[in-house]
């Protein structure tokens, strides 16, 4: 279709053009012509912000300072061999049991403890560093960075031009996601043969990356079924691993291409090494994030346990707390206010609902917690919305619950299950301080009769948790100990 633009609006194809021609630069990768926005200096300074933003607002870094020193030596070996070896890269261990690595802008790098128990050598997490490296090299955030700024920039001019108006781009956002969550086939296609290229001028062997990607695949393909029979979203490493590595000849074919690159004789992949410096590692969420234990929100830092009511599930998300009806036909979410505000419960609420009417407001009182309680009604593009609002001081802070349904018609049907919620705050019991007490990775030394099937026996409160032990230890669906190998266990 042929689009007529108004000679009013003749400069904005020789606007684009002039864009294309302004943002072109050679990939340090592949020596061709990119476009991107932004020099090399500002790319550094865009990742200096961004990395502030991201430890402010959504990680901490993980307190081991060993581990830390670490992966950064480590890090910067790989880094020296890259393609973009002058960068003063950072690499950060965040305190998160989210299984997942990225990249900002100006080689800030990232991985989970989540994902990093799931490494069984010094070579495989050399590997996914060098992966990550690789999306720093071949400056995908900046180049994804540049698209969502030249697409911002010429939507806000048409926008202009028709008096329609536009917000300025979140670009954060926009590159904090794509880092999270992956740039897309081709482009992570790219960093693992990367990854593969810069084990191989490391001193390891490049097939090293073949083997720590089937891990990861395992790992998706049980973290997918979990999640189905528990009625919640899947999280995974970039969640682009459609086939196992094992039935992926083309990644088999960029990462083994690596091999030119590589010693004759490799160094050994560091099996024992690695163990050793992950040995007591926190395994899931940490003493400050909380808990969920059959049916219960616990937090050992807060003093804290809520209960849900049955069949609705609980996620624990770093700023908040969803508790979910079946079908998703009603939620509630949790979150904490201001320590020792000295502000009573009804003016806290009605500092938190603002403008809005609120209606049926009363005292409400739990397990010797003051607060006060309310609704307000709305309306959202979906239709009118009611919503219920609680808040309670415990130890001097407020606590803040808000909950609606999907269908305003049963809310009512809902609203006793939102203020049961609410009024089971309460403090912890002996029995639920060792319940909530985290996980932490245990190395063993296995023996002709260790099984993963016994190991699990002593790890309490994981469910399936042989499976989960094989998936550690790379043996996922069916494999075993093998008599005098270390092997990754949980405790508490």
């Amino acid at each position: 279709m042929t689009m007529h633009i108004p000679n009013r609006y003749h400069w904005i194809p020789a606007l684009a053009a002039i864009l294309l021609l302004a943002g072109c630069a050679t990939n340090p990768v592949t020596g061709e012509r990119d476009f991107v926005l932004m020099s090399e200096q500002q790319e550094l300074a865009l990742g200096a912000q961004y990395h502030e933003q991201l430890m402010e607002q959504r990680y901490d870094a993980y307190d081991d300072p060993e581990l830390q020193e670490y992966t950064s030596r480590l890090g910067q070996r790989l880094a020296r061999k890259s393609h973009r070896p002058d960068i003063d890269y950072t690499f950060t261990v965040v305190d998160s049991p989210e299984v997942n690595a990225f990249a900002l802008p100006g080689g800030y790098i990232y991985m989970t403890r989540g994902i990093m128990a799931y490494f069984n050598s010094e070579a495989e997490f050399a590997g996914v560093l060098g992966h990550e490296l690789g999306h720093v090299t071949a400056r995908h955030s900046v180049r994804q960075q540049s698209a969502a700024t030249a697409s911002s920039f010429l939507g806000n001019i048409l926008l202009a031009t028709t008096d329609a108006g536009a917000g300025a781009a979140n670009l954060f956002q926009t590159v904090q996601l794509a880092a999270i969550r992956g740039y897309g086939r081709e482009q992570e296609l790219q960093a693992d043969r990367l990854g593969a290229e810069y084990l191989a001028r490391t001193g390891y062997d490049p097939e090293e990356m073949l083997g720590v990607v089937g891990i990861l695949a395992d790992q998706e393909a049980y973290e997918r079924q979990r999640a189905k029979a528990e009625g919640r979203e899947p999280g995974g490493y970039h969640g682009l691993f459609s086939t196992h590595p094992e039935n992926d000849k083309r990644l088999q074919e960029v990462i083994r291409a690596a091999k030119k690159y590589a010693p004759e004789d490799p160094q050994p992949a560091g099996r024992e090494a690695y163990l050793e410096r992950i040995d007591g590692m926190t395994f899931g969420p940490s003493a400050s994030q909380g808990a969920v234990v059959d049916g219960e929100f616990l937090h050992l830092e807060l003093d804290a346990a809520l209960k849900a009511p049955a069949q609705w599930t609980i996620d624990n998300q770093p700023q908040r707390v969803l508790f979910v009806a079946p079908d998703d036909a009603a939620a509630l979410q949790v979150t904490l206010g201001k320590a020792d505000t000295g502000a009573q419960p009804r003016r806290l609420l009605e500092e938190r609902i603002g403008q809005a009417e609120l209606e049926r407001g009363r005292r409400f009182e739990a397990n010797g917690l003051s607060g006060y309680t309310g609704i307000i009604r709305g309306r959202t593009e979906q239709g009118p919305r009611i919503l219920r609002h609680v808040v309670l001081i415990k130890d001097g802070r407020p606590w803040y619950f808000v909950a609606t349904s999907r269908d305003t018609a049963e809310f009512d049907r809902f609203d006793d299950r939102f203020l049961d919620i609410a009024g089971s705050l309460t403090s912890l019991t002996a029995a639920q301080e060792r319940a909530a007490q985290p996980l932490k990775i245990k190395v063993v030394r296995a023996d002709a009769n260790t099984t993963y099937r016994g190991l699990a026996r002593d790890v309490k409160g994981v469910e399936d948790a042989a499976n989960r032990l094989r998936l550690l230890n790379g043996d996922w669906p069916d494999g075993e100990p093998e008599a005098g190998q270390l092997v990754k266990t949980l405790t508490r």
